[in-house]
């Protein structure tokens, strides 16, 4: 990794990666309102200034990183990329799971089935792994530390998430998050 950061356009760069992203929410557009619906975060999980801040901070951490992308060349054909690449690949098999579970999940009904068995947040979960691949296929400190900062604020999201969803589905949901590992792990007998 080299102590400045890299800054080159071209068409190896890390936004190869990152684009799987605007995929994802491309295909969200596609799928009926209700189910399109559920993907957004819910109007009563933001309700005070340190929530919408750290909204608009997940957010602009997002843009950054998608934007940074552009300027950030991979670094094919050395040691950083190949194991940066299994990562990626990881959090898209993470991405595309998650997104089957939850048109598969009815209306109306928690996020429990599929991958969600598995991990209670597993977009996050998809989004570190693929911020985690491009920081090492590009050999980017910078990205690294903008993994870690979207991490944190993943985490503050998610906790308020948790709290909706407590206070929407009760003690089903209550059940859920005492089996269920938070990030990732084999689930504990019901």
């Amino acid at each position: 990794m080299s102590p400045v950061p890299a800054f080159e356009t071209g068409v190896w760069n890390a936004w190869i990666f990152m684009s799987v992203f605007v995929l994802q929410y491309m295909g969200v557009l596609l799928v009926p309102g209700p189910v399109a619906e559920r993907t957004s975060h819910a109007p009563e999980i933001i309700r005070n200034r340190q929530d919408r801040i750290m909204a608009l901070l997940a957010n602009g951490s997002w843009i950054g990183a998608t934007l940074y992308s552009i300027f950030l060349p991979l670094r094919v054909g050395t040691g950083w990329f190949y194991p940066g690449l299994a990562l990626f690949i990881i959090g898209v098999i993470v991405l595309v799971s998650t997104s089957l579970s939850v048109f598969r999940t009815p209306v109306n009904e928690p996020f429990t089935g599929g991958i969600y068995r598995f991990s209670r947040h597993p977009i996050y979960l998809s989004m570190i792994f693929v911020y985690a691949g491009v920081s090492i296929a590009a050999a980017s400190w910078l990205f690294l530390v903008i993994t870690i900062i979207t991490f944190f604020l993943q985490r503050y999201q998610l906790l308020k998430e948790e709290r909706y969803c407590c206070g929407k589905f009760g003690a089903s949901y209550h059940t859920y998050m005492e089996r269920t590992p938070r990030w990732i792990g084999i689930p504990k007998p019901g």
